[in-house]
């Protein structure tokens, strides 16, 4: 399977929080991303430099109030971002790490091994976004009611097609240095991320957490859920 992690997920109350949030605690200013009309947000991004990751980047997410998204009710958001506990925490606390994805070569095949475990990652999504770099298409493991799952600390699944959005990124000056994630369920959480060979990411037992660090033209940050 040899899955990698894709992308850390930063949510944020509205973009531009992300942003400046971005640039005060990193010292950097996130580079274009893009709309997500399936979902009705809209995104930054920022590459980073992570061993055994090569195309890992950063996402700084917001719902975009501007556009309704095309994916109607009752369907969700994906990353909780309908959920109002964490919206209320985003105004509260600002800006913060709540999730990432994990990339993989054959999205089917990674929900298979999750089903077999009892995960139910969600069914798998066909999305699109026009870039200056041409169209990103990917497919994504998203649920109807649009949950994270364990805490955040259970990565949704994304497989790319023929471009990938790090390929017209430049450096950002930010190095993955970690990711650390507890949760209760520390077992389960472990199976899943072997069942499709993900490693290089720290499971401990404990409250749910998702914790990453990095290194910053401010130094080290570990910006945290």
């Amino acid at each position: 399977m040899s899955a990698t992690l894709d992308h850390l997920v930063i949510a944020a109350s509205t973009l531009d929080d992300g942003v400046a949030w971005c640039e005060a605690t990193m010292g950097v200013t996130p580079g274009p991303g893009g709309e997500h009309a399936l979902f009705g947000t809209h995104n930054r991004l920022l590459k980073l430099q992570a061993e055994g990751a090569p195309n890992a980047y950063l996402e700084i997410i917001a719902v975009n109030a501007r556009a309704a998204p095309s994916r109607q009710a009752p369907l969700k958001r994906w990353f909780d971002l309908d959920d109002e506990r964490l919206q209320s925490r985003l105004r509260q606390q600002g800006p913060q790490l709540v999730h990432w994805v994990a990339s993989v070569p054959d999205l089917a095949a990674a929900l298979i091994a999750w089903h077999a475990l009892g995960i139910d990652r969600g069914p798998a999504l066909t999305a699109s976004r026009p870039t200056p770099a041409g169209l990103l298409q990917w497919q994504i493991a998203v649920r109807d009611d649009g949950q994270r799952l364990l805490g955040g600390c259970l990565p949704t699944l994304i497989q790319w097609g023929a471009v990938h959005p790090t390929q017209s990124m430049p450096t950002s000056g930010l190095t993955l240095r970690g990711l650390r994630l507890s949760h209760p369920q520390n077992g389960l959480l472990q199976a899943a991320l072997q069942a499709i060979d993900l490693q290089r990411v720290e499971v401990t037992p404990g409250e749910a957490a998702l914790i990453a660090e990095l290194d910053t033209p401010r130094g080290r940050r570990v910006p945290g859920a």
